[in-house]
């Protein structure tokens, strides 16, 4: 079991999370529960499944729980392209996140490469 604040990727998934969260607020009321909801919670699931798969028993588990990060990165990824086709979230401001989220999805495909090779 391993502290899942000193990994680098979540310490980054986090700080998307965060700015998902900030650029969020802006988006229109009638957004609240559907899009900006959708949008929070695949970031938030980020860092979550991180944090959980670092609490599980080894680097099999940790590996599912990596994957299911990365399959909301995805999803976080789906999400920010469509908020910025309606205007919700200028052409900046994506930029800004799909690169930490780039960032994010790389080192979590590297991780996944390193969990699968521990466990051969």
């Amino acid at each position: 079991m391993q502290d899942f604040r000193k990994l680098e990727v979540w310490q980054l998934a986090h700080q998307l999370a965060l700015d998902i969260y900030r650029e969020t607020q802006s988006f229109p009321t009638r957004e609240q529960y559907s899009l900006t909801d959708q949008i929070r919670r695949a970031a938030v699931s980020i860092s979550a499944n991180l944090a959980e798969g670092c609490g599980r028993g080894g680097d099999v588990e940790f590996a599912r729980f990596v994957t299911i990060a990365f399959g909301s990165a995805c999803e976080l990824e789906c999400h920010l392209l469509l908020a910025r086709d309606l205007q919700f979230l200028s052409p900046a401001a994506h930029a800004a996140c799909e690169a930490k989220l780039v960032s994010v999805k790389r080192m979590l495909s590297a991780l996944l490469k390193k969990l699968k090779a521990n466990s051969r």
